[in-house]
């Protein structure tokens, strides 16, 4: 299998995990000083966290509070450096106490190092539509 390839199944492996809401599958697709980077937390959600063990902290929380997650994927490419990978994926996550799904879209990059691993994922979606989606939207800074 060649590098873009191995690229991309990982970044599949990674929004896999995310539905199956196994932090430590998450943690471990990442290289030991690997990034989780959300360059537009706008003051309401974290803004990443560094470290495989700051990144499974980083998930643990969250996915008790939903019931489900979805991740389908609409675009994926290597990039012209295989050591990059960018995809477009919605996020579909049904909330608890039949409250409904939250909807985003999302484009987010991955750069990997040469055995594979997440040495930096840079996850970009809307903050208002996700504000709206969790009553937060007079908090945006």
């Amino acid at each position: 299998m060649n590098t873009a390839q191995r690229n991309k199944e990982c970044t599949l492996a990674f929004l896999k995990a995310l539905e199956e809401m196994n932090a430590q599958k998450v943690a471990d697709l990442f290289a030991e000083n690997g990034k989780h980077i959300n360059p537009y937390a706008s003051g309401l959600f974290s803004e990443g966290a560094e470290g495989k063990d700051a990144i499974k902290a980083y998930w643990e929380p969250v996915f008790p509070n939903f019931e489900k997650m979805e991740f389908p994927v609409e675009e994926i490419y290597a990039m012209e450096d295989p050591s990059i990978v960018f995809t477009k994926f919605k996020g579909r996550i049904k909330l608890p106490n039949d409250a409904g799904w939250y909807e985003n879209d999302y484009y987010a990059t991955f750069k990997f190092d040469e055995e594979g691993k997440i040495t930096e994922y840079v996850e970009i979606f809307n903050p208002i539509t996700a504000a709206r989606g969790f009553g937060l939207l007079d908090q945006i800074k």
